[in-house]
């Protein structure tokens, strides 16, 4: 059996165990997390521990990102379950502090997300990116690690980090690791747990109406509309599937493209029963189209 890693449940345990590290001559990898781990976590986990040598993982459920509407109170949460997978990952280290010790009484500070919070997510769901990159903020002040992994599921969230982190000069690199899938392309997900046995068969629409703008970017289809709507039928071709957005981004900006001449961003969240998923894929036009 794996030795489960540390978990400590206060900032200064957290500083504590990282100063160690970094007493070892160890430099410091940092997952941030809220739980109800899956692959896609650990492969995080894996990227920390073999380019910083020492992963510490924090398990929080920030309330302040979630809205009126959001799931916060079904929001799976799952400690020692996490633990144990987290065995398996070969984590050294898991933060998992309780509200009080991240939001102490009196506490009034906010960050303002970046621009690239406001379309796509930020439209649809007000006041999380602000939640967002307060959280995150802290956490990278409270590690002071050297990198923090995000995966490309929650594209624009690793989007608004970066930027924050650039924009406030906060020393730390942001990796971004690929999205991990199940074998028939489902992103994986904490939220994909929601799903009945139904939903989930289909849910795998996203990843298929993915896949569609793919291959028609690839077969020299131009038309960001075009691209767009083919997918939205094939979305709504699944019952009971609700679509939020399908848009074509610039993959730095966020903004809409009209022609896609260069590498674009197709994101994209459904709701499939009760449950919103996201989901998006890096679109690349062939030089010369056939």
């Amino acid at each position: 059996m794996s030795k489960q890693p540390r978990l400590v449940s206060t900032i200064c345990e957290f500083r504590e165990a990282i100063g160690l590290a970094r007493r070892e001559g160890k430099r410091i990898g940092l997952v941030p997390t809220m739980g109800a781990l899956h692959e896609g976590h650990l492969s995080l986990v894996g990227a920390a521990r073999a380019e910083c040598g020492f992963c510490a993982v924090t398990i929080y459920v920030n309330p302040s990102q979630f809205g009126p509407r959001d799931d916060y109170a079904r929001y799976p949460r799952s400690l020692e379950a996490d633990l144990e997978a987290l065995a398996r990952g070969k984590a050294d280290l898991v933060f998992a502090p309780g509200d009080g010790e991240v939001y102490p009484p009196g506490y009034s500070t906010w960050v303002e997300p970046p621009a690239v919070a406001a379309p796509l997510e930020g439209r649809h769901r007000p006041g999380h990116f602000r939640g967002v990159t307060t959280i995150v903020l802290k956490l990278l002040n409270m590690a002071g690690a050297d990198a923090a992994y995000f995966g490309q599921k929650d594209y624009q969230q690793a989007l608004v980090i970066r930027r924050m982190v650039e924009d406030l000069n906060v020393p730390i690199a942001i990796r971004v690791l690929p999205t991990v899938r199940e074998a028939d392309g489902l992103a994986m997900s904490s939220r994909n747990r929601y799903l009945t046995a139904a939903e989930r068969q289909q849910a795998v629409i996203l990843w298929q109406s993915l896949c569609l703008a793919r291959d028609l970017v690839a077969r020299g289809e131009r038309r960001a509309a075009a691209v767009v709507e083919r997918v939205q039928s094939l979305i709504l071709s699944v019952r009971p599937a609700r679509i939020d957005y399908v848009a074509l981004v610039h993959p730095e900006t966020l903004e809409p493209v009209g022609e896609i001449r260069q590498p674009s961003l197709a994101t994209l969240a459904v709701v499939i029963g009760r449950t919103r998923l996201i989901d998006n894929v890096l679109l690349e036009p062939p030089a010369h189209p056939s």
